[in-house]
């Protein structure tokens, strides 16, 4: 199935403000904690005093709001535009606001901090993450300081001591990179079945996927079998569709990934975008977070640490469905209260009061946003809207959007056993877990 929270922006003729940018304030380097879900980045930025959460993506130029949740925000200096990117249609309507203050962390300020407002309701990504997400961040966090993101310890640190990153990069090996259209891009090797083919792509942190390859600009572009017609994710004009497999290699540097999972976007999702020269993909998160990972703009480099994530098998939701959070409700649980009775005297023995008391608790909503035809959950007889109430016996409200697609990704062979609500009537049914597309010579 598609990869849940991928995310890609393009801004077109968009000028940027050559002052707009996150500054450290008098400190060597600040450390800022993240959430990791996904393989997508998460991390908290104040603006103009309200608290909100980013997504942090190498693959977009501007910083953008699409949802504001139950949150209040003042902003300055509105003026309507129009955005275009990754998707079917062509524009979609918005506002810019300029001039204001943006913080993350203790030590890092951007006080002249630009902003691109997404009215369209259709672009939140909060359901589909399980946690609410108020717009993305991109190049104006990367563009004047080395940033070091650690997947491991879910920390970024950005360095204002050129010494002191230089030191931090002893033992990482080093890459070159070009910032063009203010995007990181690097070439690496792609190994489709056994010839190896240099390729340029888009270091691109907010697509969850390994890999991306547009085969419509790959000169005699061979699917490799089995392969499936997927939804991809949503850009920035609508849906994204197009195929996924398994390649046999990819290599960055002297790092290789065998049988990585790769999407390939049919041509005419990517009709309207202005490619930069030459650029064949993109590498994405699940690629990214078997590193630690610097990016230094100036200098046009990245550097790359392996970590204990290097390994990792390269997993798919095997069950076909799509899933997302459709709110909270509160939920209403029978706890046992025990109420000691202390003694008059010292003869008299302690007696503890029992009693039942039901407490309410908000707890989430889950449902099914889409099921790929032909899957094992298909087949099974899922559909979309149906509310899911229990996986394997566990009671999906006490439960994490990530901890689902967990076992959904689980194994090959894993029996999933849904309790699910379609109008008024609940079901019972059970499927496989089963690969679509495993690597074949």
């Amino acid at each position: 199935m598609k990869s849940l929270y991928f995310i890609w922006i393009m801004f077109f003729s968009i000028f940027s403000n050559a002052q707009n940018t996150f500054e450290p304030t008098d400190t060597e380097k600040t450390t800022i904690r993240f959430q990791l879900i996904n393989n997508l980045i998460f991390i908290p930025v104040n603006i103009n005093g309200a608290d909100l959460t980013f997504l942090l993506d190498t693959g977009v130029q501007e910083t953008s709001i699409f949802s504001l949740e139950d949150k209040e925000l003042q902003l300055s200096h509105v003026e309507k535009i129009k955005f275009s990117g990754l998707g079917g249609s062509v524009v979609i309507d918005g506002f810019r606001s300029d001039n204001n203050i943006g913080r993350i962390g203790n030590n890092l300020v951007n006080k002249s901090l630009s902003l691109f407002i997404i009215i369209d309701q259709e672009f939140n990504i909060s359901s589909h993450v399980g946690i609410p997400v108020n717009g993305i961040i991109g190049y104006h966090f990367f563009k004047n300081h080395p940033v070091v993101i650690d997947y491991t310890a879910k920390k970024i640190t950005i360095y204002n001591n050129e010494q002191l990153f230089k030191r931090k990069m002893r033992k990482f090996t080093e890459f070159p990179v070009s910032i063009e259209k203010s995007k990181p891009y690097i070439y690496a090797d792609v190994e489709m079945t056994r010839e190896r083919k240099n390729s340029k792509l888009l270091i691109d942190l907010g697509n969850s996927d390994p890999i991306w390859l547009f085969p419509a600009l790959i000169k005699d572009f061979v699917y490799n079998r089995p392969n499936i017609d997927d939804f991809l994710g949503r850009g920035f004009n609508g849906d994204v569709y197009g195929k996924r497999s398994r390649i046999h290699a990819f290599y960055l540097g002297n790092f290789r990934f065998e049988k990585p999972i790769t999407a390939m976007p049919h041509e005419f999702s990517i009709q309207h975008i202005n490619l930069v020269e030459n650029r064949k993909g993109s590498i994405g998160g699940d690629i990214m977070k078997r590193f630690t990972v610097a990016f230094d703009y100036q200098n046009e480099k990245m550097y790359l640490k392996r970590n204990s994530n290097y390994d990792d098998p390269f997993n798919f939701n095997m069950s076909g469905l799509d899933f997302k959070q459709d709110g909270l409700q509160w939920e209403k649980n029978l706890v046992k209260l025990e109420t000691p009775h202390m003694p008059k005297s010292a003869n008299e023995t302690p007696v503890i009061n029992k009693s039942l008391q039901y407490k309410f608790t908000l707890k989430p909503i889950f449902s099914i946003a889409g099921v790929r035809k032909d899957s094992p959950a298909f087949k099974a007889g899922l559909l979309k809207d149906d509310l899911v109430i229990s996986i394997n016996g566990n009671k999906t409200s006490d439960m994490t959007l990530e901890k689902i697609m967990e076992l959904m990704k689980s194994h090959e062979g894993k029996t999933i056993t849904m309790i699910i609500q379609r109008k008024k009537e609940s079901l019972t049914l059970s499927f496989t877990l089963e690969d679509p597309i495993p690597y074949q010579e």
